[in-house]
């Protein structure tokens, strides 16, 4: 192993700042071997301009997006902040030291939406400052000269209703979880301090926090101090990021936490959790240091900052947030040992830690080049996963990544687009899976070293800046000799990915391989005819060719001299291009494919096409598959197969299958019996929830059986309403259940386990639980036990349980839960609560309404009534008549 010791190069100066310091990184150099085993799938997710300053004035031609100029050099911002926990608002002073680029400045601008400035001071004099809805704006008078620091300081409150977010008592939360994140991507800071809110600006930073004794304060970089005011009851925590990052990476996490630590080389690692749940979060930090580990050895750049640290949040915003040495997580990602393999942070906290380099490190520029944070980070991941779980789960994240591009055929938009609205649009499949791919085929061509070494020197050219993909094209073309150009405009400057329809023809008497290759991508001025190279692949007894093609034209024929016929034919079988493939292969090909122990991914497409087949040869090899196959991605697409061919035979298959020794193949096999309307298939769903005690399966049995006949289900539900589980999912799945059965004698057990179990319900899911209980009771007569129940949760602490409670009102069709509605309804939305409370009255008065059917039939009783009527009326006449007819008879008489 090679350390060398290396300055900031002069291109990152420039774009980060050319007063800052150069700061030393550490680089390693090293050889890794060719193939890195790597696993399983891991369960992966507004640029405003300003007129005058360094904000650039609407840095937007005809609707395409650019980088803010930069007329300021940002040095250093330092941030003193007191957030307040009962009223959800932050107090601050910001302070940030700057100086002039090239030009003398006249006005400054800052980005701020909604802050109280209460007080502004300079190093140099000013004429005034104003402040609006979404910007503070400094006239210096004279103006600053170029390259003369200066400094503002801004005294300012806020009530922010993005970027910084309160999980408290107020809300909902328990106490002693109490707890504040931030969050600043996309631009999100600029709703609780004051900043330059775009990416192509990097400083340092410090942050100040004073929050009450007991709790925690963790931010970026390194904790200089924490001071306790015995006093005051309060603890004032100092934390310092002396290397420079953007202003979406700064971060803010205070509350009551606990945490645990470990180290890797010198690099402390943390992981912080709210108190209720820190018995769990160990599970979810458990790959922490081996990741690192490894992507200093896979990237050869040491782990450049201070120290590492995770806390899990509540009800974040986002799956993860890849603050500079601070990753925020959601409370999502933690999870219990019963669990087992149906639930893993690997994916998680791989993908955030890979940002520490692709993203923090080195940034984008501007949001048009996100996938060289994200799409990086999606690839690193998956690294990580052929390093711990080997080259087939590596393989099959890639796979589940192309499904998720090639399911967008249509799309008209590149990866590198510049006529977004809003920096979230970025954030989307091109960015993540596409990139990553991206990565992946240039890894494929250049070859594992050569692409080590090109990622190497793009981080070292590019050391604490931001970049472009020009930039890591520059390195590319350097390193390798190659021009990447096309290679770059057809996967990143233009849209789509390729079709390739592809056929196979055994010429047996001049013993020729004949395969023609068709691109069927509709093309556009956006979508291009690819050019790529493309491994065709010959297998038999003695038989292994590789030929190498070049696809390059929309219609191609290739023909192969073999001594013999193949008994397999695969098509970029190392999966090394981004294409959807389409190809019929006869059976005997495809069952020589199924039984290839050595080439996982071709076993998994060949139980794919097997699945649109019904024939009981094909259906008792699934069954095989399901039950032997030496992978658990291929069993569970065999299961998947099953329940998609779905005859008596599939469903005997997959009872046969049950006794699995990994749990997302047996959620497989009890997913496809749930497709099975059968006694067959509901007694072997009833025994695996009783043999089970992970909650995530029996919460997926649960739901299977909302549909089952058998009456002792609904009682079985009943007494699952009592079940303590993780997150409560067991009550939870029964509840759904309950639902799905539609019975009124759910309603009591239900409101009793609503009014006893409260704690044990997130948010969410009580929400969900209320509008059950509706449903289920709204064609009851006596609704009165029910709707004052959903009344009282109106007034509920949690937003979510409120406007929950009041959408079940109108579930329930009970109206005289008007008046509660009406005093939400002409309230402020900020929380939903005035929309729910209208759409709800409008339901209960529509369906009070007479239906176009009622009317019909009130016309029709009119009509037959007005008949009635013309008919008494002529049998009075008649009767008339008669009688008067009768009189003079009698007289006679």
């Amino acid at each position: 192993m090679l350390l060398r010791r290396v300055q900031l190069p002069a291109a990152a100066t420039r774009r980060s700042g050319a007063r800052r310091p150069l700061i030393p990184i550490l680089l390693l150099g090293l050889t890794l071997p060719v193939w890195i085993r790597a696993n399983d799938v891991s369960e992966t997710l507004v640029c405003r301009e300003s007129q005058a300053g360094f904000l650039a004035p609407a840095n937007s031609v005809e609707g395409r997006q650019y980088a803010p100029d930069r007329r300021v050099d940002i040095l250093h911002l330092a941030l003193e902040v007191t957030p307040d926990f009962t009223n959800r608002t932050v107090a601050g002073v910001a302070m940030l030291r700057f100086a002039p680029i090239a030009k003398p400045l006249r006005q400054l601008r800052l980005d701020a939406v909604d802050l109280a400035v209460s007080k502004l001071e300079a190093s140099a004099p000013f004429q005034a400052w104003q402040v609006d809805a979404d910007g503070i704006t400094i006239t210096f008078d004279p103006p600053l000269p170029p390259e003369e620091e200066a400094t503002v300081t801004i005294a300012y409150s806020a009530e922010p209703k993005q970027g910084l977010y309160f999980r408290t008592p107020e809300l909902g939360y328990r106490p002693e979880d109490t707890h504040l994140f931030s969050q600043g991507e996309a631009e999100l800071a600029r709703h609780w301090y004051p900043c330059y809110d775009s990416p192509n600006e990097k400083f340092t930073s410090e942050i100040t926090c004073t929050v009450p004794a007991g709790m925690t304060v963790l931010s970026n970089g390194h904790q200089v101090s924490r001071k306790v005011d015995e006093a005051g009851g309060t603890a004032t925590v100092r934390w310092l990021q002396d290397k420079p990052h953007v202003t979406y990476l700064m971060a803010l996490a205070a509350g009551y936490f606990k945490g645990i630590e470990d180290q890797w080389r010198d690099v402390p690692l943390t992981f912080h959790a709210p108190a209720s749940q820190a018995d769990i979060m160990r599970n979810s930090f458990q790959d922490t240091r081996d990741i690192m580990a490894f992507f200093e050895r896979e990237i050869g750049v040491l782990y450049p900052w201070d120290k590492y640290g995770q806390v899990c949040v509540q009800d974040f915003v986002a799956g993860g947030m890849e603050n500079t040495s601070l990753t925020i997580l959601t409370d999502h990602t933690l999870f219990p040992d019963e669990v087992g393999r149906l639930r893993s942070s690997q994916g998680l906290v791989a993908h955030e830690m890979a940002h520490q380099w692709f993203g923090d490190f080195v940034t984008c520029k501007d949001w048009s080049h996100l996938w060289l944070n994200e799409g990086f980070a999606t690839y690193y991941e998956n690294l990580y996963d052929r390093e711990k779980n080997g080259r087939d789960s590596f393989l099959l994240s890639m796979w589940h990544d192309a499904r998720g591009v090639l399911g967008h055929q249509d799309d008209q938009t590149p990866i590198v687009n510049r006529t977004f609205k809003s920096p979230d649009e970025q954030f989307s499949f091109r960015a993540y899976p596409k990139g990553g791919w991206v990565l992946h085929m240039l890894r494929s061509q250049l070859g594992e070293e050569l692409y080590r070494r090109c990622i190497r020197t793009y981080l070292d050219r590019h050391a604490f800046g931001v970049v472009t993909t020009d930039d890591l094209n520059d390195v590319l073309e350097e390193l390798s000799g190659r021009s990447w150009d096309a290679f770059l405009d057809q996967w990143v400057y233009h849209a789509g990915t390729p079709i390739l329809d592809v056929t196979y023809r055994w010429d047996e008497p001049n013993k020729l391989a004949r395969v023609s290759v068709k691109q069927t991508q509709k093309l556009s001025d956006n979508v291009l005819l690819f050019r790529f190279p493309l491994t065709l692949r010959f297998k038999g007894n003695d038989l292994l060719a590789d030929r190498e093609v070049t696809i390059r034209d929309a219609s191609q024929d290739f023909e192969f001299p073999l001594p013999q016929a193949p008994a397999i034919f695969r098509v970029d079988p190392d999966f090394t291009v981004l294409a959807q493939v389409n190809l019929d292969l006869p059976m005997p090909m495809l069952r020589a494919q199924l039984d290839d122990e050595g080439d996982m991914l071709g076993r998994l497409f060949a139980v794919q096409k097997l699945a649109d087949r019904k024939d009981r040869a094909t259906v008792a090899r699934l069954g095989r598959v399901l039950r032997e196959d030496g992978f658990y991605g291929v069993r569970t697409e065999a299961a998947q197969a099953l329940r998609k061919i779905h005859n008596d035979q599939a469903l005997d298959e997959l009872l046969r299958s049950t006794d699995q020794d990994d749990e997302r193949v047996l959620r497989a096999v009890l997913g496809g019996l749930r497709g099975f309307y059968s006694e067959e298939a509901f007694a072997a769903l009833r025994k695996a929830l009783d043999g089970t005690n992970n909650p995530d399966l029996k919460r997926d049995v649960i739901g299977a059986l909302d549909g089952c006949p058998d009456k002792g289900v609904s009682e079985q539900l009943i007494q699952l309403l009592e079940v303590d589980s993780f997150e409560n999912l067991v009550a939870e799945a029964a509840i759904r259940a309950m639902r799905g059965r539609d019975d009124p004698a759910f309603i009591d057990p239900l409101l009793k386990t609503l009014r006893t179990r409260r704690d044990a319900f997130r948010s969410g899911d009580f929400g969900s639980a209320l509008r059950t209980l509706a449903f289920l009771a709204r064609h009851t007569e006596d609704r009165t036990a029910v709707k004052d129940f959903l009344v009282g949760a109106t007034e509920e602490r949690d937003h979510r349980v409120r406007r929950a409670a009041l959408q079940a009102l109108g579930d329930l069709g009970e109206d005289r839960a008007i008046p509660v509605l009406e005093t939400f309804s002409g309230a402020g939305d900020d929380d939903g609560l005035a929309g729910a409370a209208r759409d709800a009255i409008n339901r209960l008065r529509s369906d009070k309404a007479p239906s176009a059917e009622l009317n019909d039939l009130r016309r029709e009783v009119l009509e037959l009534k007005d008949a009635n009527r013309q008919l008494r009326d002529d049998l009075d006449k008649l009767s008339k008549r008669v009688d008067a007819s009768a009189a003079p008879a009698q007289a006679k008489r």
